[in-house]
């Protein structure tokens, strides 16, 4: 994953145009953006964060910790940009008062680390078989972030849904929060929203209709933007 997203994060930043000290900047950012997974996993035995730690907030503290940053980086005037980055690409809402330099880095290792979770989801996680959601009854309430075109919120959007339709719901509402051309063509060009939807089989009739209602507002946001 790490790999995959150092390279999405390369070919972002080149459609930028910024310089080869910079490239080599974000794809830096996207090497080591989940270096506070290893500990994670080791020490907790998962990779949620809800009930472990942050782990954005835990790859800064691992990079800190005795100078680790500079075995990958030898100056130390992109520090504070690496360090917002990594804090940054896992949150909510990325937070205020950064700089316009770190703010252009947390968006790409935002859009570079969705673009990966997506991939990986479509042509990894739910690859191998059809995935048949028979109970998950879906309110209009679920799918009102896709009509305000926003990111969902675990809490307040998701009430009373399972986790493999929240996970999917959450991927799919992704494109809400993508910043980049070059991220919106990556998308497009390999069809991820309807290999997603293509990977479930939904039952109910209700859920199956409002999912096709959110892939549609997805894809017109796709279209709208590249």
């Amino acid at each position: 994953h790490s790999l995959r997203v150092m390279a999405i994060s390369k070919e972002i930043a080149n459609s930028i145009n910024l310089s080869e000290d910079k490239i080599n900047l974000a794809m830096l950012i996207g090497l080591l953006h989940d270096i506070g997974r290893f500990e994670q996993v080791r020490k907790y035995n998962t990779f949620i964060d809800r009930i472990s730690i942050d782990h954005g907030d835990y790859g800064v503290e691992v990079l800190k910790k005795d100078n680790y940053i500079r075995k990958y980086i030898k100056e130390e005037k992109y520090d504070n940009i690496i360090f917002k980055a990594i804090k940054n690409h896992n949150k909510y809402m990325i937070e205020e008062g950064l700089s316009e330099e770190e703010l252009l880095f947390t968006k790409i290792i935002r859009d570079a680390d969705k673009i990966d979770i997506t991939y990986q989801g479509t042509c990894i996680s739910w690859a191998s078989n059809k995935e048949i959601v028979e109970e998950t009854k879906l309110t209009r309430n679920n799918i009102n972030a896709f009509t305000e075109r926003r990111l969902l919120n675990r809490n307040t959007d998701l009430n009373n849904i399972n986790n493999a339709m929240g996970h999917l719901l959450i991927v799919l509402g992704f494109v809400f929060d993508i910043n980049y051309k070059k991220s919106f063509e990556i998308i497009k060009e390999n069809d991820y929203m309807n290999m997603i939807i293509n990977r479930f089989d939904f039952k109910e009739e209700d859920t199956k209709l409002l999912i096709d209602e959110a892939l549609d507002i997805v894809n017109s946001y796709i279209d709208s933007k590249v």
